[in-house]
């Protein structure tokens, strides 16, 4: 009886540490795991922070792009008006002469024309002996593109821009002709100018439509008789968003509407 019970404890024993080894075998294996999971996560963490410091990295340098970017555009902005309105001030002493006929012995005698014209328009203007001292007239462009029904503008230069005013001024107050034929006289402005004195055009004939008296300023500068006030307006977007808080004007000045309706 006594050999029974020791062989049977004896077995119970062994199972007990066979039971134990693979639990020990099986709590390392799962140690090893948990070890390698760890790491694996450390290592994803490293790769994270990694990635978000190069991500803050890359969104400073597009800041810092960015304002680069912006202050040059601020600078291309700057300089592009001030050449501008250096081209303009190099031009004070130019008329634009619009709709003279483009016949050759119009265009090969073009100062003695500027003298019929302002006789025909404004005789008092003429200096002392009947003469106007230009220092340069000439057709713009230089050549003549066969393409085109209009004729080509003319640019006069005065010596004096005092009665270059005078002549520009009366040609404000009333049409001036050539031989009966309708012609305009206006300032010689830059390119850029004139673009952008264009891009009024719309505005402005709605505003002279509605009794707004609308002028337009030197460079590009808008302004309107409005309420008992004038009002100036160097964008457009500015007199869009004046035009719409003013329930006379409101829904009056819509360009894109007006386009599609001119289509």
């Amino acid at each position: 009886m006594e050999t029974f019970w020791k062989e049977k404890w004896e077995k119970e024993i062994s199972c007990l540490t066979d039971k134990t080894a693979q639990l020990e075998k099986e709590l390392e294996a799962s140690n090893r795991r948990a070890d390698k999971a760890e790491k694996q996560i450390q290592s994803l963490m490293t790769r994270i922070k990694d990635l978000e410091e190069s991500e803050m990295i890359k969104q400073q340098e597009s800041i810092k792009q960015t304002q680069i970017i912006n202050e040059l555009e601020e600078n291309r902005k700057y300089l592009t008006e001030k050449v501008t309105d250096l081209e303009n001030r190099g031009r004070r002493e130019n008329l634009r002469i619009i709709g003279l006929p483009e016949k050759p012995e119009v265009n090969n005698k073009l100062d003695f024309i500027l003298e019929e014209i302002i006789k025909e328009n404004c005789p008092h203007v003429l200096e002392q002996g009947g003469k106007i001292e230009i220092e340069r007239i000439h057709r713009t462009p230089s050549i003549l593109n066969p393409q085109k029904t209009t004729p080509r503008n003319v640019i006069a230069k005065f010596k004096s821009f005092q009665v270059k005013e005078k002549i520009l001024q009366e040609a404000k107050k009333k049409s001036f002709r050539y031989k009966g034929a309708p012609i305009r006289i206006t300032h010689d402005l830059a390119a850029n100018t004139l673009r952008d004195r264009k891009a009024w055009n719309t505005i402005f004939r709605k505003a002279r439509e509605l009794g707004l008296q609308p002028r337009i300023n030197y460079p590009a500068k808008l302004t309107i008789y409005f309420q008992g006030k004038v009002w100036a307006f160097n964008k457009i977007e500015d007199f869009q968003a004046f035009a719409k808080k003013r329930p006379e004007l409101c829904g009056k000045f819509d360009i894109q509407a007006q386009k599609a309706r001119e289509t």
